[in-house]
């Protein structure tokens, strides 16, 4: 019998190795939503591996890692974690996200 390979997650490979960003270590355990805001931020604006404007590459790796994280995020997490996606659209000036 050979021995179990280990799983490999292919989330964690895009979040590593795409033409996403640069991202902080820890970035999505952060304690409030204005410093997950502010560090996307900061990795949108100095990474060289993103293709689209800074913005669209912080809202998107964020909303990819909601979605990846989906059933394991506690209630409390994923509330801090929305609440990053309106700071980050305070942040670059963008009009609230509507109901």
């Amino acid at each position: 019998m050979q021995p179990k390979k280990k799983a490999v997650r292919w989330s964690r490979q895009v979040t590593e190795t795409s033409d996403a960003l640069d991202l902080e270590a820890g970035v999505f355990t952060k304690s409030s939503a204005k410093q997950i805001a502010e560090s996307l931020k900061r990795s949108a604006e100095q990474s060289r591996r993103r293709k689209a404007d800074p913005f669209r590459s912080a809202m998107s790796m964020l909303t990819f890692f909601i979605n990846r994280a989906g059933r394991h995020l506690s209630a409390r997490r994923r509330a801090i974690l929305e609440r990053a996606k309106d700071e980050l659209r305070v942040l670059y000036g963008r009009p609230p996200r509507t109901a």
